[in-house]
This record gives structure tokens, C-alpha cells and sequence, in this order.
């Protein structure tokens, strides 16, 4: 994958004031400086202006008030000092001001006065680059193993790359924002929670591994995913009862991260591929079905799909009012009978119009029983085109 800085998001800025979260180097600042070339700028990375910020948040107020009044601010690191959002507040309702708020971490800012924002500010998320993002600079194989944010993919070694930002993350995201008390202990869980990579999750099971407590890792879960490095999938539950419920799958944002907590650099090999291709699947998922995304909410609701006997499953389930989708991922050139038998069985779910079986073939077809398989690049291309 030969890749460059510039690549055009498919983000649609709003026009109102926003948040736009996401991981560190995933291009936040680069599309803001894009989108929005005229801003006013204010970077809490610039340690002179945060430290005189951290010492007088009055002076923010101040600087604003010299700015005319329907102005966009960008400010870049929001969530290093989030007392700064009541002098946004402020100039969104007193001069009209129009703020887009940059943040690689919404965990301090849930503590600390967002909801003074509701209403003012809606809430978007960047999430790595997506294959139309990429064009004919995308590559499968390259995506499976370095993942696809910009800051390696432009890098002249990925792999000193992707080791230099997980030592950034536990430094700058971790440790300077005090986000844990014990960072020896969330060292330890990264790459137990690497493991679980598009599993479910036990976290009883990830606790004794990490050697921490299980409301430890729980915490810990939580932080990854204020992070936005990883997020928790639900299993459709339908009318099961409480006893049967099954724990959330978890998925990494991006592969090369979360290969990188493992220290897995080398090019991925066949017991690694199912797993990596079914995270990318479903960062492609939500990627057009989290409204924050701004690529339009195709969906109303994700899940995974595991009966309550059987021991078959299902990978996702997309669901469209009464109707859904369902989709299995296998990291194949061809497909066997047995390799159908989880959207064979979910036919029998109300509602399921479509059961896709995405592969790594080079052709599309259909079964007699009226399963869909499709090349993932081919998948990729139905999916930003509507036609999924």
C-alpha cells in the first residue's frame, strides 16, 4: 500500500459546533486544517499555551472575545483541559461562535461539564481508513497487518511506527491524563486483550491472565473504548432469557494497534487471518452504521449472532426495522459446506432477508439455498454503495 497524507475523508463536516473523537493519528487534525482552512486554531499540545490555559481558563474567554462573532474555532486536544468548555459554551450562546472540538479521548469530558454542550455540539467520530478513503491505494493484505491509520500507513518503517505508538498511547493517553492508577496492571492487559480480538469476551478469564481484579478490567474495557481503540459488540438476544444471555464480542479498531500490543509484526498467518478479517468487517460495519461517523446511519442496530443451542454462530446480524442481514466473515479463497452452516441455521430467524458470507475468493455467487458469497472487496464496495 503505497500511501500519502492526504487523503479526503468522507466525513461531512456539520454545521453546527462539534466533537470529533477518534484515536491518535487517525487523521483528526489533518482533516480539520482541510475542512476548515480559515479557522482560528488553538492546539493544547502547544505546552506554553496549555500551561498558561491550565493556570488562567479565563484567558481562553478572553482570547475568544476578540474573534468575530460566527467564527469556526478549532481546538485540538479539548480533552487535555476540559474546564475550557464553559468559555465554549459561553461563545457558542453569547457571540455565535462555531467550535470544532478535536479529542483522541472522550473519558476526562464525560466527567468534566460535556453535557453543558448538549444540544450545542454534535458528536462525530474518525475512525481508520476505510477502503473508498484509500481508493486504489488499498490493499487487503497491508490492512490485515498494519491496519490503516494514517500516521503508519504514511510512515517510512511501520513497524517502528506502530511500536512508538503504543509506548505514545500508555505515556501521553495513559499516564499524563492519569486515566489508571496502576500502569504496570493495564501494560499487562493490552495484549491479553488483544487475544480477544473478535471473541467473547470472559473478562473473568482476561483478569486472571492480566493478574488484575475483574471491576479492574472492566474500568479497563471502558478506557479502550473512551479511547476508541476497541468497543464491545452485544450478541442479539431476542427473547432469550437472563440466564442465557451472552457476553459482547470485543473488536480492536484497528489491526496494526492492536498487533502492535502483541508485538506481532511479521505478516499474519492462517490461525491469525479469521479473526483480523472479521475486525476489519466490522470496522467497516460501523463505520456506516454509527451515525457519529457522518457516512449516514444505515442501519438501526449491530449484533452478533449465537443461539442458545446449536453451538452455531453467526458473525453479525444488521438490523433495518422488522427486517435484517445476516453476515459471516471467512478468511478463505474458497468455501465448503460446513462454512455455510451458521446463515443456514439463522434462516429460521424472523426477519432475516439477506445472509451474506463474506471470503477472500476472487469471484461472487450464490448457493442454492440462496446464501451470497461475496469477495470482501466486493463486500466493501456494496456496503459504502447502499447495496448492503
Amino acid at each position: 500500500m503505497k500511501a500519502r497524507p492526504d487523503y479526503s475523508r468522507l466525513l461531512i463536516p456539520p454545521k453546527q459546533s462539534f466533537f470529533l473523537f477518534g484515536m491518535r493519528g487517525v487523521g483528526k487534525s489533518t482533516w480539520a486544517r482541510k475542512e476548515f482552512p480559515q479557522a482560528v486554531r488553538f492546539d493544547l499540545l502547544d505546552e506554553g499555551l496549555y500551561q498558561s490555559y491550565l493556570r488562567e481558563p479565563r484567558l481562553f474567554g478572553r482570547e475568544l472575545a476578540r474573534v468575530a462573532p460566527g467564527t469556526w474555532i478549532v481546538l485540538d486536544e479539548v480533552q487535555r483541559l476540559p474546564a475550557l468548555l464553559n468559555e465554549v459554551h459561553r461563545s457558542i450562546e453569547e457571540r455565535g461562535l462555531r467550535f470544532v472540538l478535536l479529542g483522541s479521548s472522550a473519558r476526562k469530558l464525560k466527567q468534566a461539564g460535556t453535557n453543558l454542550l448538549a444540544g450545542r455540539a454534535l458528536r462525530r467520530v474518525m475512525l481508520p481508513l476505510l477502503p473508498p478513503e484509500l481508493g486504489s491505494d488499498f490493499d487487503l493484505e497491508d490492512a490485515l497487518r498494519y491496519g490503516t491509520l494514517p500516521i503508519i500507513l504514511c510512515a517510512a518503517d511501520r513497524r517502528d511506527s506502530l511500536e512508538a505508538y503504543v509506548h505514545l498511547y500508555l505515556k501521553e493517553e495513559i499516564q499524563a491524563e492519569a486515566l489508571v492508577r496502576n500502569l504496570p496492571g493495564f501494560a499487562r492487559f493490552l495484549p491479553v486483550a488483544a487475544l480477544f480480538h473478535g471473541q467473547v469476551l470472559n473478562a473473568a478469564g482476561l483478569a486472571r491472565d492480566a493478574g488484575v481484579a475483574r471491576t479492574t478490567v472492566v474500568g479497563y474495557l471502558e478506557i479502550l473504548a473512551d479511547t476508541h481503540l476497541a468497543w464491545l459488540l452485544p450478541a442479539y438476544e431476542g427473547r432469550l432469557r437472563v440466564k442465557e444471555r451472552r457476553h459482547p464480542k470485543l473488536y480492536w479498531v484497528d489491526a496494526g494497534v492492536m498487533r502492535a500490543v502483541k508485538r506481532e509484526f511479521h505478516a499474519p498467518g492462517e490461525m491469525e487471518r479469521g479473526s483480523l478479517l472479521e475486525g476489519w468487517v466490522a470496522t467497516l460495519l460501523r463505520a456506516y452504521g454509527e451515525p457519529g461517523t457522518g457516512l449516514g446511519k444505515r442501519y438501526d442496530a449491530l449484533y452478533y449472532w449465537a443461539p442458545a443451542e446449536g453451538g452455531t454462530e453467526v458473525d453479525f446480524l444488521v438490523k433495518r426495522g422488522a427486517e435484517s442481514i445476516a453476515i459471516e466473515v471467512k478468511a478463505k479463497r474458497s468455501l465448503a459446506p460446513r462454512d455455510f452452516a451458521g446463515l443456514k441455521a439463522i434462516a429460521e430467524l424472523k426477519g432475516v432477508q439477506r445472509r451474506i458470507a463474506v471470503f477472500l475468493g476472487e469471484r461472487p455467487y450464490n448457493t442454492e439455498d440462496g446464501i451470497e458469497a461475496l469477495p470482501a472487496g466486493q463486500f466493501a464496495e456494496e456496503l459504502a454503495s447502499g447495496r448492503v
